[in-house]
């Protein structure tokens, strides 16, 4: 046996798991370095398509402070199934419907008056109320009925039909307050 197999550095490198005989980092351990991260990041991408569209297109409209007690008539009337959309969730003053192709109708009660309303909008009059289209997308349209107090709303995938729309008109004409137009 030599000075040099007594020394410590060659006894702690020959006995570290992370380092092989030459005292260069094992490639175990550098495998583990390297897909423990890679792991990591997958997982959360995994997470966030998995997800899978619990935010709405209505997330990004200002919420009118105060309007929580005068929205809850209007959602607890809302129903299970709207025309063809169904597998209903609540959370809060918003409703999400999904259709068996993955597309959402959302809705959202008490948004903020819509910014872009003016006397020169055009409204939209679905039997007894007055929408505002807000949001004009390739895959769907956001309306705001702005003849009822609080605000609400409603997010329609393209080819949702008319059902949706009529169907929450009918409900915010029966449960919400009938209020003026606030023109900017």
């Amino acid at each position: 046996m030599t000075a040099d197999d007594d020394s410590p550095d060659s006894a702690s490198a020959s006995s570290s798991p992370t380092r092989d005989d030459d005292g260069r980092l094992s490639p175990a351990f550098l495998a583990t370095l390297i897909t423990i991260p890679v792991m990591i990041i997958v997982g959360f991408i995994t997470f966030a398509v998995l997800r899978g569209g619990t935010s709405s297109p209505l997330d990004g409209m200002a919420a009118q402070p105060g309007t929580e007690q005068a929205c809850a008539p209007l959602m607890g009337a809302l129903p299970t199934t709207l025309g063809s959309y169904s597998d209903k969730s609540v959370t809060g003053s918003s409703a999400k419907w999904r259709a068996s192709n993955g597309d959402a109708v959302f809705l959202r009660c008490g948004v903020a008056r819509p910014p872009g309303l003016a006397p020169s909008s055009r409204l939209q009059v679905v039997d007894s109320a007055q929408w505002f289209i807000t949001d004009d997308r390739d895959n769907g349209v956001a309306y705001v009925a702005v003849d009822h107090r609080p605000y609400v709303a409603l997010w329609l995938p393209m080819n949702s039909g008319t059902a949706p729309i009529s169907g929450i008109t009918a409900l915010i004409d029966k449960h919400l307050e009938r209020a003026p137009l606030e023109l900017g």
